[in-house]
């Protein structure tokens, strides 16, 4: 290969991946709110809760368009393969994120006749993280290529391994949610929140720690990747640094702290993804197709590259400016609507 087409399916990973990781972090958050959702049947806590997230949440999807437009640009052949294999959770996850697009909107326009809109927004929220879990698990486990084309069942992605990396997604993002809300509200509302932050931080370390150890037992070529020598001496920080940062967050839940819990929370979040990647590379379809294999011609992801260096800092630079200017704590009776 050309150095090129060597470098630039590198560079264009990383795009992805990161694109991957700000989407899981960002909308995790408030995917979160909304699974925690029917837990709060006070009408001002649901006007606080959803008063927290309003002026991030549609830019929060903004990363979803990115990784999406980026696996599609950058790496087509791995696009026309993985697309085919998760076709039904992606769709139900696109759904499920009109609907709670849509009752976010019109919960307000609607009251006091709002029920059916609170209904679609926590359900919403829940059935899109439990569908990325399932996306999440199909990939994860593999599917059969047959001459560049999937060629596995239409279900392949129903399995006990990919239910559980459903509930495992709902059950992190619960937590995202949570420990968001202690950083943004106080009162009651941050006090409830606060008392289930610690049995959602056990829930979630009880999913990596299933998932440390189901992947290697099933998979031959991750149990070498990180228990082979010397990978495993380089590999053992994240699980170490997983283990410091669920002290953190146990720490700072418990210690009414605000933004500790939330940023080791994320922490956590982004050394399993990290791990997940670790375990993989360089394959994009796992086992069956590397990023070189998938990736479109050098020019065109040339193209592409030169739009992402332009568009990518402005993104970020929107999404920074927001979190900035609607920092602070939303109060019960305040809101953006």
């Amino acid at each position: 290969m050309s150095e090129p087409s060597m470098v630039l399916p590198v560079i264009l990973a990383l795009v992805l991946g990161f694109g991957v990781a700000m989407y899981v972090v960002l909308d995790g958050f408030d995917l979160g709110i909304g699974i925690l959702f029917p837990f709060f049947p006070d009408e001002g806590e649901r006007d606080q809760i959803m008063n927290s997230v309003a002026p991030f949440w549609d830019g929060n999807e903004t990363w979803l368009v990115l990784g999406g437009v980026t696996l599609w640009a950058a790496f087509p052949k791995g696009f026309a393969v993985i697309m085919p294999a998760v076709y039904m959770p992606v769709i139900v996850m696109l759904l499920a994120l009109i609907f709670r697009g849509v009752a976010f909107e019109f919960r307000w326009v609607s009251k006091p006749h709002h029920r059916a809109w609170d209904l679609s927004f926590a359900a919403g929220s829940a059935l899109a993280a439990f569908a990325q879990g399932l996306i999440l698990g199909g990939l994860l486990q593999g599917f059969e290529i047959r001459d560049g084309q999937f060629a596995d069942r239409p279900f392949h992605w129903f399995t006990p391994f990919s239910l559980m990396c459903g509930f495992a997604l709902v059950t992190g993002y619960a937590l995202l949610g949570a420990t968001w809300l202690m950083m943004k509200t106080e009162g009651e509302l941050a006090r409830k929140v606060r008392e289930m932050g610690v049995p959602l931080l056990l829930a979630l370390l009880g999913f990596i720690v299933l998932v440390s150890v189901w992947t290697p037992l099933q998979f031959a070529r991750i149990a070498e990747r990180w228990f082979s020598i010397p990978n495993i001496f380089f590999l053992i920080q994240v699980p170490v640094a997983t283990a410091l940062l669920a002290w953190l967050c146990w720490r700072g839940i418990r210690g009414g702290r605000d933004v500790l819990p939330f940023a080791s929370a994320v922490g956590i979040f982004l050394l399993a993804f990290a791990g997940l990647v670790l375990s993989n590379i360089p394959y994009l379809v796992p086992g069956a197709m590397t990023i070189w294999e998938a990736a479109a011609h050098p020019g065109s992801q040339l193209f592409f590259l030169v739009g992402a260096a332009i568009l990518l800092p402005m993104i970020l630079a929107y999404t920074v400016l927001v979190f900035w200017l609607f920092r602070g704590k939303i109060k019960a009776g305040e809101g953006y609507h």
